[in-house]
């Protein structure tokens, strides 16, 4: 029996809602925390709106990953290899993504194909992409750690330990005899 169309939005939703909170999060952070460092020179170059909106980029480009059934390849093997395959892969994504929607751009101000290998080695702003790129990989090696980590622990139990359990909830451990 198909999905609704609106039970497939909410699904779609749910799934996109986490990754672009936490990178809408991490980008303005990292805006922020570069305007700071900036402003004993009185220059700003962070945008909150382009931080934002790379945020929903990236939230789709995991949607999209999350849709590629190798993905899957290493959820039983110890949570390391999940998670850096993961990573990679997401960061692989959003780089490619990152890289069409550049020669986009390209050829929305009238660049033409043979001018393409010319533009991406004289024009193309190599340093401040790898800078996002660096940040890219970390914040998903934090968010695939936590993800894998919350999906080993079962449905909901990571939001229960760190929102509403309290320490007397917690089992404790007997104090060795030494």
């Amino acid at each position: 029996m198909p999905k609704s169309p609106v039970a497939f939005l909410l699904k779609e939703l749910r799934e996109v809602v986490p990754p672009t909170l936490f990178f809408a999060v991490g980008f303005n952070l990292i805006v922020f925390t570069t305007d700071l460092i900036l402003a004993d020179y009185l220059l700003k170059v962070g945008n909150f709106i382009i931080a934002t909106t790379a945020a929903l980029v990236v939230g789709k480009a995991v949607l999209v990953a999350n849709a590629m059934p190798f993905l899957r390849r290493f959820d039983r093997a110890p949570l390391i290899r999940p998670v850096l395959f993961k990573t990679l892969v997401y960061w692989l994504v959003v780089f490619v993504v990152r890289f069409l929607e550049k020669l986009i751009e390209y050829f929305i101000h009238g660049g033409r194909l043979s001018g393409i290998s010319d533009y991406v080695v004289t024009h193309f702003t190599w340093h401040r992409f790898a800078a996002i790129q660096i940040w890219i990989f970390v914040l998903f090696l934090v968010y695939t750690s936590v993800a894998e980590l919350s999906a080993r622990l079962g449905d909901g139990e990571l939001r229960k330990i760190f929102f509403t359990r309290r320490p007397s909830q917690i089992p404790q451990t007997p104090p060795s005899a030494t």
